[in-house]
């Protein structure tokens, strides 16, 4: 098929769905209980659907009151029974993929199921969905005539007693549909190789050659990719490489740490950036708008969202609420019941509301990578702020970081123990600290009271990290490339003490 009409195919298929998405931002809610309902009807005859009588469930109320609230944790036993061949025991179609999860937020892997209705429903109508908003706000793109330059998981696909588990992207690139193969690059047999280093020189041969009009992927490993173009290429920026690129659709981690260095390699104030938000257990939602930095929340993919007040969150007064009770700006442990057989399942990740016509929100951390030592409450995204505020104040550039507790003992008071990774160090190191450290307080008021004449907590304590460390530690523990990510910050010291171990 020739690339002009291919374009042109595309565009008006997926400007089709737009108006599709238009009837979920005017009736919100009553797209989000159509969906709990259709979940719940579909799955009535299997083991679960019979526990809880799903067939006499008739309001989020019922269901409220019916069903617990679990973690992972509490539902492996069921996942691995159908990882070993019983079926119809959370969902009633056969699942047979699963999504085995990098996060950092247990050691032990996670095997998330995939089933068809998610593939098709949720993943790859999220994927349209994402190219649809696109077009809608930029009328003038030539996306179709070139290539997407995807960076996908660097595990391969492995069978285990019928089943197939991998990374979320292994999998969704080994079943795509033609389509999307056909607008892609790398190949798939290179976008699954396993070997990140190898994989990385092999997207290189294949891609430089293409017509590459966006990228796809995880920030972090992007950005060591995009650089190692530069170096094999001898350019100075990504478009002297491919002069059509107009876009990066990013997700995984928060992009505001990087993007200082994006700007450098793509230096075009009319490029565009695209946020997503997904996970192995579905995708959540997209940016809807040219340089906004918050997400459309996606409410006709098989997913029924509730949400657990974090100031509340593992207290004995716990208790979820749905989508029309939510406040603007408190934060939000996500709870969700989805079209692959989770039901009332924590994810781990926290969000804030910035608008509720339509449902926008900004993703604000996970709910175990915080530090709650000393009820400083302290979340990914207050660090972040701080750090691009130190940055922007002293020059600096951060490539990455992570932080523990520095706990109490006799008389000693506790502080936060940070190591950072620079790009650029900072003119004055001393100024950056203090800088963080009350940017940290201005965006914190727990925080702030904890630091308030050194209180409870002493002045942060940041060491500079070699060049390197962060990726050497990855390596060491096999997870480089795809969707492994820097543990951000922790209540336990576990990470740190190894970094500082190797930062030699």
């Amino acid at each position: 098929m020739p690339i002009t009409l291919f374009n042109s195919i595309a565009s008006w298929l997926l400007k089709k769905r737009f108006h599709q998405i238009e009837l979920f931002l005017k009736y919100p809610e009553e797209v989000q209980e159509e969906v709990l309902l259709q979940l719940l009807e579909f799955a009535e005859d299997t083991e679960i659907g019979r526990t809880y009588d799903f067939d006499s469930i008739g309001s989020y109320a019922d269901f409220k009151e019916r069903l617990p609230i679990v973690s992972y944790e509490e539902i492996q036993p069921i996942i691995e029974r159908t990882r070993k061949g019983e079926q119809n025991l959370f969902w009633p179609t056969k699942v047979k993929l699963f999504a085995k999860s990098s996060g950092t937020t247990d050691a032990k892997s996670k095997f998330i199921p995939v089933s068809g209705e998610a593939l098709e429903d949720c993943h790859y109508k999220s994927s349209k969905d994402l190219l649809c908003l696109y077009l809608n706000n930029n009328e003038n793109s030539q996306l179709f005539t070139g290539k997407s330059l995807r960076l996908g998981g660097s595990k391969e696909l492995y069978e285990d007693n019928g089943s197939l588990f991998g990374d979320l992207s292994a999998i969704l690139i080994d079943n795509m549909p033609l389509w999307a193969e056909y607008s892609s690059t790398p190949s798939n047999k290179v976008s699954l190789m396993s070997e990140w280093e190898s994989k990385l020189m092999a997207i290189i041969h294949e891609s430089v050659q293409e017509n590459v009009t966006s990228l796809a992927g995880v920030p972090s490993w992007m950005l060591v990719l995009m650089n190692k173009v530069l170096e094999e290429t001898g350019n100075e920026n990504l478009f002297q490489v491919w002069e059509n690129l107009e876009v990066y659709f990013h997700g995984g981690v928060n992009f505001s740490p990087y993007k200082e260095q994006y700007k450098k390699i793509l230096p075009n104030n009319d490029f565009r950036y695209y946020e997503i938000y997904n996970a192995s257990e579905g995708f959540f939602a997209i940016q809807d708008r040219n340089g906004a930095d918050d997400l459309l929340l996606m409410l006709d993919y098989g997913i029924f969202y509730e949400f657990i007040p974090m100031d509340v969150y593992g207290a004995l007064n716990e208790e979820a609420i749905a989508l029309w009770d939510v406040e603007l700006g408190v934060n939000y442990a996500i709870v969700i019941t989805t079209n692959s057989g989770l039901w009332r399942y924590r994810i781990g990740d926290t969000v804030r509301f910035t608008s509720k016509s339509p449902y926008r929100i900004k993703v604000s951390g996970r709910t175990k990578h915080h530090i709650n030592v000393f009820g400083e409450e302290l979340i990914i995204e207050n660090a972040e702020e701080a750090l691009k505020i130190a940055c922007a104040k002293t020059g600096a550039e951060i490539i990455d970081y992570t932080a523990g507790p520095i706990f109490m003992v006799g008389k000693e008071k506790g502080a936060h123990e940070w190591i950072m990774e620079f790009r650029t160090l900072p003119q004055d190191f001393s100024a950056f600290v203090e800088i963080f450290d009350n940017a940290l307080k201005s965006l914190n008021s727990d925080y702030e009271a904890k630091r308030l004449n050194n209180i409870t907590l002493n002045s942060p304590l940041v060491h500079i990290a070699r060049e390197n460390l962060f990726y050497d530690w990855l390596k060491l523990n096999d997870k480089l490339g795809g969707q492994h990510k820097i543990p951000r910050l922790s209540n336990k010291r576990d990470y740190l003490e190894e970094l500082l171990r190797i930062n030699k």
